[in-house]
């Protein structure tokens, strides 16, 4: 439950009619240094600050005390009330981040502290920027796709209520032995389309395919496009290309009883096991996460600045035009 503005320091935490949860890898020093900036310029300009209980903790053991803040508990309240979630960290922790901004719908901002940073909107050499955008309201914000995850298990789950749960990057159904194959047959809009002996199967939104699904050899698909992703790890079939599907399709994975057991992992945070003769259903959600932009470049200069992809010689349409 959200906390009424207690800091365990002693004092209490500040009052305003704004407040920003701040979200931190706090086992990383420049995350930890990055906290205190953030926190140190919110406060001056009258936000309020809300930080979880743990990372507060680490942060004071690491001696580092940031007050006035506002401390909560982790979990579906921690964000309400807030106008916005600051997420400092790589993906991963912007993915933890989105646990808590989903159900509330409060947008989330990352400041990238970790390599490629793909969900991140800015860097830490722009952080005292990212600040003054955040207290100025200076940005906007955008809605991506969620997966609705259900898991039914023949004899695991009482009366045959599924195992629910979701994803913002990819549903990763995944095989347990390193010695043996995950056998599944895929159906897309309850009709059967392919068996594969795989390692795997991932099935991403726009948002994940430059995550697990694009190591994989998927597309990139870029976020404005409507669509969700079906690509197999690793299978041994003739059949077996990436597939991009209609957004409204329900994609099936069934493991076959006699195949080894398997496990899925929604964003590698949140895992069912998938014993065999278990079945995968995944859908588009009605619930998206919010992403707070502060920048209107276009997602393939995104695309070039993430991967250092090599443009050089580019002349573009002015020359082209004479200009």
């Amino acid at each position: 439950m959200t906390g009424t503005g207690e800091d365990r320091s002693g004092g209490t935490g500040a009052t305003a009619d704004r407040t920003v949860l701040l979200l931190a890898h706090t086992g990383r020093p420049a995350a930890v240094r990055s906290a205190r900036l953030v926190h140190e310029r919110l406060t001056r300009a009258g936000v309020a600050v809300r930080m979880l209980a743990s990372e507060v903790d680490e942060i004071r053991q690491s001696g580092t005390r940031m007050e006035p803040v506002e401390i909560v508990e982790p979990g579906a309240d921690a964000a309400v009330g807030t106008e916005l979630i600051m997420v400092l960290g790589g993906d991963g922790t912007l993915l933890r981040a989105a646990e808590l901004a989903r159900p509330t719908g409060v947008p989330l901002l990352g400041v990238n502290l970790g390599h490629v940073g793909f969900l991140a909107e800015a860097e830490r050499d722009d952080l005292s920027d990212t600040v003054r955008c955040v207290v100025d309201r200076d940005y906007s914000v955008e809605e991506r796709m969620t997966l609705d995850v259900a898991v039914y298990c023949r004899g695991r789950n009482g009366a045959g209520e599924p195992v629910r749960t979701w994803a913002l990057n990819e549903a990763t159904a995944e095989k347990v032995e390193a010695g043996r194959m995950l056998e599944v047959v895929l159906e897309v809009d309850g009709r059967p389309l392919s068996r594969w002996g795989c390692d795997g199967v991932v099935c991403a939104t726009p948002t994940g395919s430059t995550a697990h699904a694009f190591s994989a050899g998927g597309p990139i698909v870029w976020p404005s496009v409507a669509a969700l992703l079906v690509v197999p790890l690793s299978a041994h079939a003739l059949f077996a290309r990436p597939l991009v599907v209609s957004p409204d399709a329900v994609i099936a994975l069934e493991v076959l009883p006699e195949t080894t057991d398997g496990v899925l992992w929604c964003d590698g945070r949140r895992m069912v096991e998938l014993p065999a003769g278990a079945r995968v259903e995944i859908s588009r959600s009605d619930v998206p996460v919010r992403l707070a932009r502060l920048q209107h470049a276009p997602f393939t200069d995104r695309l070039v600045a993430k991967f250092g992809l090599p443009v050089a010689g580019w002349r573009g349409r002015a020359e082209r035009d004479g200009g």
